[in-house]
């Protein structure tokens, strides 16, 4: 299994340097998409360029088309946090109902991939990516969540590596307050992974056997999600969007008139849109660059 690569309200952001920040296209708009939500989140994009994202208070998985239609596309949902889509098409989820991960079909058939580990529940996956091995590395923070009858954590916190053939799942990384968002290069040699607890992000070196080493202080900005362009600038979310060049210094701020920016992916049929999933609402950005990979 491979994984993939691949309306106006405000003013844009203003640019921090002069023309490699150019990442915004000319005369681009904040857009709102759609609105109603209690809790966006999870943005991740199919091979069609189609954007799914989560509403998680109300348990269910969105669907924004390329021609600009939603739909809401699974309910129940796991209470799904973070996604991202292999090259079948199956959708990766972060089932935090239940502390699980799952694998969606395209007609919606769920498997439970990860339900624990070394016989104890996980934390609550968050945020899951897929390795061009078809490895998987998702993050499992702990927030305790009001419809969880559990008690209180079983794991350390960190980050996971699941293996190609699904035999082996292990922690790869850990010491962190509270690890949340990541994404990996397209070559696959590089895992950033954000620790939203204490206002970091890393850059670890992904290992032959999967294992995560050579740990970099990225920035010293934390977040809730992240995405990659195909420049290798990273996106953080939190307030707003921040965008960083890969030598992780800020080169653009954009605002979004929400309280809290949680998640962001690039989709449209040339992924070229900057998708950001902001409290009640999904908003859109045209870009100059593009996305490189599965969310």
């Amino acid at each position: 299994m491979k994984f993939l690569y691949v309306l106006p309200l405000l003013m844009i952001a203003t640019p921090l340097a002069a023309a490699e920040t150019e990442i915004v296209a000319e005369d681009a708009e904040l857009k709102k998409l759609a609105d109603g939500f209690q809790f966006t989140e999870g943005p991740a994009v199919d091979g069609e360029g189609n954007v799914f994202f989560t509403d998680q208070p109300n348990n269910r998985i969105m669907k924004y088309t390329t021609e600009g239609e939603l739909v809401e596309w699974m309910k129940p949902s796991g209470r799904s946090n973070g996604l991202c889509f292999d090259a079948e098409g199956n959708l990766w989820a972060c089932a935090d109902e239940k502390n699980e991960l799952w694998k969606i079909s395209p007609d919606k058939e769920v498997t439970v991939v990860v339900e624990q580990h070394d016989g104890k529940l996980l934390n609550g996956p968050n945020d899951v990516w897929g390795h061009p091995s078809s490895a998987v590395y998702f993050s499992d923070p702990f927030y305790k969540r009001k419809w969880w009858t559990r008690g209180k954590s079983e794991q350390k916190r960190g980050v996971y590596y699941l293996s190609p053939d699904r035999k082996s799942l292990r922690r790869v990384a850990e010491g962190m307050a509270q690890p949340n968002g990541l994404i990996g290069t397209p070559d696959g040699k590089t895992l950033y992974v954000t620790d939203i607890g204490k206002k970091q992000t890393w850059a670890f070196t992904i290992a032959d056997d999967g294992g995560l080493e050579d740990k970099q202080l990225f920035c010293e900005q934390g977040s809730d999600g992240l995405t990659i362009d195909d420049r290798g600038n990273i996106y953080l979310t939190g307030k707003g969007v921040d965008v960083y060049n890969p030598d992780g210094e800020l080169i653009r701020h954009i605002d979004v008139p929400e309280r809290w920016t949680a998640n962001v992916c690039f989709g449209g049929k040339d992924r070229d849109t900057l998708f950001i999933t902001a409290s009640k609402g999904l908003y859109g950005l045209k870009m100059n660059v593009h996305g490189v990979n599965s969310q």
